[in-house]
């Protein structure tokens, strides 16, 4: 088992009613759900994989692939919406060649959609990583990969 899981399994007491902090804190630790972490989970849990597995496909907050060291995320909220969002995530998709949910093969970038940033005056905007990229244009997506730091 891995040194950073057993340090992390540590800190709990091995109860079902654990499973999701549990999992939060895996996925904290590794940027996603590793199948053979999920099994050590459940062992430790001592529920069913299918469990373990159950609650992390019911919530959004989980993922099973590792994200881009580059993490954009595409706000398709109401104000968004309207002011071309759909624009920005096609040109993001061409840029970086790759579609919404998946991870560039270098895992350089990965690419998602957002309920809402939580920036709807400066929209259209995306998020890479912790900074908010505002009232953007399918023009300006270039641009703005390269400033965050790596070329599509």
């Amino acid at each position: 088992m891995d040194e950073r899981l057993a340090a992390i399994l540590e800190s709990f007491e091995g109860q079902g009613h654990e499973l999701i902090p549990l999992l939060q804190q895996v996925q904290r630790e590794f940027g996603y759900l590793r199948q053979e972490d999920m099994r050590e989970v459940a062992r430790f849990c001592r529920v069913p994989e299918s469990q373990v597995y159950a609650v992390a496909t019911f919530y959004a907050q989980f993922r099973f692939r590792p994200i881009g060291r580059k993490h954009i995320m595409v706000c398709r909220g109401t104000a968004c919406h309207v002011r071309g969002a759909p624009r920005i995530l096609q040109e993001l998709e061409k840029q970086l060649g790759i579609k919404e949910g998946e991870t560039t093969a270098d895992l350089e970038h990965s690419l998602e959609t957002v309920a809402c940033i939580g920036a709807c005056g400066l929209s259209p905007c995306v998020m890479i990583n912790n900074r908010v990229e505002a009232r953007l244009t399918p023009k300006k997506v270039a641009e703005t990969l390269r400033k965050a730091g790596g070329n599509a």
